[in-house]
């Protein structure tokens, strides 16, 4: 009964026919330290981190390690994703650098022009977001809305928002010091979004400094459907 009633309640507190605020596009990098042609797509991703209206991750990938480097950030979940967009986009097969946009549409990392375009494209497309709303630090609300065919998911993201600087010291990038903007350090699948109310427990983030993004989007790597972040 008691979990009954805080529904009822986080229902009847829900704002009912309020606008929701366009999302910022998602620009989504995956890149290696190894990897010897990421070096100008880390850039490229730096300046679209500092554009309005675009959120600008960046995800560290482990299948280049073989080459002598360890990634410093990479962790197996963010190569699952990664595959999750080349079968959703029919690609041959994941490579670096990569940029995905809005889950959609995705670049070579290097090649600004078509990045940008897209960026444009997706930020002057229709949408109509869920509300979201961030209770404390514990707990995010997502509201009503169209659930794209095959259903929705919802991720959350924390990200470093420093420029960090790493020193290659083996394989192809020996001696090459590394800058990685908005490395995403941690991604969790909160749970399903079947378009109706749902309140979601958020982690507790694996280190001090970060930034929280919440993602919703069709499943399995499918178009982002809202982003949102907590208010500073």
């Amino acid at each position: 009964m008691r979990k009954a009633a805080l529904f009822s309640l986080f229902l009847l507190a829900w704002p009912t026919g309020a606008a929701a605020a366009k999302p910022p596009v998602l620009v989504e990098l995956f890149t290696a330290q190894g990897c010897r042609s990421c070096t100008g797509a880390n850039e490229n991703l730096s300046r679209l981190a500092e554009r309005p209206g675009v959120l600008a991750l960046t995800y560290s990938v482990d299948y280049w390690d073989y080459l002598g480097w360890t990634d410093t950030f990479a962790k197996p979940e963010y190569a699952e994703r990664q595959k999750a967009y080349v079968t959703r986009l029919k690609l041959r097969e994941p490579y670096t650098p990569q940029m995905v946009v809005d889950g959609g549409e995705e670049a070579q990392g290097l090649k600004m022009p078509e990045v940008d375009r897209l960026v444009r494209a997706a930020a002057a497309s229709p949408r109509n977001p869920p509300d979201v709303r961030f209770v404390g630090a514990r707990r995010v609300d997502v509201g009503s809305g169209r659930v794209p065919k095959g259903g929705a998911e919802v991720w959350l993201v924390r990200y470093d928002p420093r420029a960090v600087e790493v020193t290659v010291r083996a394989g192809d990038n020996r001696g090459e010091t590394v800058v990685q903007k908005n490395v995403v350090r941690q991604i969790s699948r909160l749970g399903a979004w079947r378009g109706r109310p749902q309140a979601y427990r958020i982690p507790a983030a694996s280190d001090d400094g970060l930034k929280t993004a919440l993602i919703v989007q069709s499943s399995r790597g499918g178009r982002v459907i809202a982003v949102a972040q907590p208010k500073s």
